[in-house]
């Protein structure tokens, strides 16, 4: 069943599992980035966890709550988180140094393997609608993982408020 379902998945699904993967691995490497910058990839994945909601459930009240209400949850929870351990802000570069992480990485995953879960249940069941159980559980992941995101970003840019000031070059 495992190899069916793997030669009826598009090839696009794997190059975006590659991408993903790519992008992974750039997260777990310590780097310097601007502000603009840290926001790319929590705005990416919020925005791919809503399409993965829009494209399963279409206008489904039962999806767009559960999935509304799991990333206001975790955005909510990560604001009282204090800065992440190893962020600073270098006041003269305007730049983050953020550690690396498999975090993002995982995050991701699991709004793939969701969302492609999902696509599989439905092309099983002859694009039948899934329990509302089911379909509340997927948006919860989806939500969850993309208010995580935003989550790390929040924790950096906390970082920003004790900027890291170097001596005057003599």
């Amino acid at each position: 069943m495992l190899v069916q379902i793997l030669k009826h998945t598009p090839p696009w699904v794997f190059g975006l599992f590659f991408g993903l993967i790519y992008l992974g691995y750039l997260q777990s490497k310590p780097r310097l980035i601007s502000r603009s910058r840290l926001v790319v990839l929590p705005m990416a994945m919020l925005c791919l966890s809503f399409l993965g909601v829009l494209s399963s459930f279409g206008t489904n009240i039962i999806a767009f709550s559960a999935w509304i209400s799991a990333l206001i949850a975790a955005i909510a929870f990560g604001i009282a988180l204090p800065q992440l351990d190893g962020s600073s802000y270098s006041f003269q570069s305007r730049l983050f140094s953020v550690p690396g992480s498999w975090g993002p990485l995982a995050l991701m995953m699991c709004i793939f393997f969701t969302k492609y879960a999902v696509a599989v249940a439905r092309a099983v069941s002859g694009n039948a609608s899934l329990s509302s159980i089911a379909t509340a559980t997927a948006c919860v992941v989806c939500g969850l993982c993309s208010g995580l995101f935003f989550v790390r970003a929040l924790r950096v840019t906390k970082a920003a408020r004790h900027p890291v000031r170097h001596p005057p070059i003599a």
